[in-house]
């Protein structure tokens, strides 16, 4: 979500007359898009910020901004702990930001624009305070001109215990299915091939258009149609609200891709209770029998917090033996961190010391990573279809010190690098990623290869003619 929204906060400026730089000597804009997830990534934009401040005693026409989620949680409390802070933007009020940027630059006054706390007003005047901000899309933001967000939902109603998002991203919006088409068919037209549609939980998208209601399970079918679109994606599902007309959808329609990201959080029922995520273990564990007796061939990835409020052994047991159970790709695992403003912050000590959690952490870790080694030594010898993504990292660095750009070379150097063999990334249907040796100009292709290895996070394969 963040990246799609720094992608439109890019196009906006670009749209205004701005220019995008490489280095920050350069700027005379920098913003930072945040989030408030977890402490550890609000302390590291203080610290960022914090580092600014002599450059802004050198630029003090510069201009420096706080978007995003912790703009709408902290507000004020940035300016005071950043007082080189030039403006305050929420999520709900990027469409404002080349305005409030003018303003800034203008007048030379800090600026905040926020939407309503959502604890205080009611709820429409809320909704309408989160303005949904979905412009046509740029293509040069994009960091892969071959896949593309949309995003089909806007905030979330769910309030479990320990989530900031429903304060910071707002009440849940879907947008209408005409604008999400409209603007699929111009990815498509620039060249996009893959589309993730995103939301906070992107299975609850409903629409009613007074005529019908639309569901996720419409707009796959609407964007199967789509001329150009080779592959659909989604994240992410919440564990209620998975029917099976959406399950047949994703096994029914070829270009919807067989991989469900549904976070579990804890393999506990008493934990899950206190999490306020309404389901229970066995519900969850019975969800994802469906997915696998519907979808052949499909990957499942999860998401754990370890060390929640009050957390015993067994516990943390019985979220081990879920992911026992239920044999996920891959999980992310995150220790708890209290949001102030959660009702877990309200209601519950953060009461499981730190090394406890650490430890868990890599208990949880460890066992995933078998089980995600296991699965992917199943594919050695097999040939699957990727979408090649680009360069790998390290690739990238090296082809930038030769000239080349990623989509394309200069002319000066066109010719003589053009078929030099690289170290390439792609991602098979099921998302799981893979290596392997080829051309540079093979990014955006999608091809068959076969794995020839396999690692716990990666697969590597090779082409017959790379």
């Amino acid at each position: 979500m963040n990246v799609l929204d720094s992608e439109l906060a890019a196009g906006e400026l670009i749209k205004a007359g701005y220019v995008p730089v490489t280095a920050k000597r350069h700027a005379d804009i920098v913003l930072f898009n945040t989030c408030s997830i977890r402490q550890h990534a609000e302390d590291k934009i203080y610290s960022a910020l914090g580092r600014l401040k002599h450059w802004k005693d050198q630029k003090p026409d510069a201009v420096i901004g706080v978007m995003g989620c912790m703009a709408q949680k902290d507000r004020e409390l940035i300016f005071k702990r950043a007082p080189h802070v030039d403006l305050v933007i929420g999520p709900g009020q990027l469409h404002r930001l080349a305005e409030t940027i003018d303003f800034v630059e203008k007048d030379r006054e800090k600026r905040i624009e926020v939407s309503l706390n959502r604890v205080r007003q009611s709820h429409q005047e809320v909704k309408d305070s989160f303005e949904q901000y979905d412009p046509l899309r740029l293509e040069q933001t994009r960091t892969n001109p071959f896949q593309a967000m949309v995003r089909i939902m806007f905030g979330c109603n769910k309030f479990c215990s320990y989530c900031i998002v429903p304060s910071v991203r707002g009440p849940e919006q879907s947008r209408s299915p005409r604008e999400i088409e409209t603007e699929v068919k111009q990815l498509a037209d620039q060249g996009c091939l893959e589309i993730t549609l995103i939301g906070q939980t992107v299975n609850s998208y409903k629409f009613d258009d007074g005529n019908k209601s639309r569901t996720l399970a419409d707009l796959f079918e609407m964007i199967h149609e789509v001329n150009g679109i080779r592959r659909i994606r989604f994240v992410t599902s919440y564990p209620i609200g998975m029917d099976d007309r959406l399950l047949l959808a994703i096994r029914d329609l070829p270009k919807v891709m067989p991989f469900i990201h549904v976070p579990a959080q804890s393999g506990s029922d008493t934990v899950l209770q206190r999490m306020r995520r309404h389901y229970t273990a066995r519900e969850y564990h019975d969800l994802i029998r469906r997915i696998y007796d519907t979808i052949p061939g499909v990957s499942v990835t999860s998401d754990f917090i370890v060390g929640f409020c009050g957390e015993t052994e067994n516990e943390f047991e019985e979220t081990m033996q879920m992911v026992r159970d239920c044999r996920f790709k891959n999980s992310f695992i995150f220790k708890y961190s209290a949001r102030p403003g959660t009702k877990a912050a309200e209601l519950y000590q953060d009461d499981i010391p730190e090394s406890v959690k650490k430890t868990r952490n890599n208990q949880l870790l460890e066992l995933q990573n078998e089980i995600s080694a296991e699965l992917n030594r199943q594919f050695v010898g097999k040939n699957i279809e990727i979408l090649v993504e680009g360069t790998s990292k390290n690739a990238s660095k090296q082809l930038h010190q030769i000239g080349f750009s990623g989509i394309g070379f200069s002319e000066t150097k066109k010719t003589e690098k053009a078929e030099k063999i690289v170290q390439l990334t792609g991602r098979t249907p099921c998302d799981r990623i893979v290596v392997l040796d080829g051309s540079p100009h093979l990014a955006g292709k999608i091809l068959s290869v076969e794995i020839v290895q396999a690692a716990p996070f990666t697969l590597f394969g090779k082409l017959d003619n790379p």
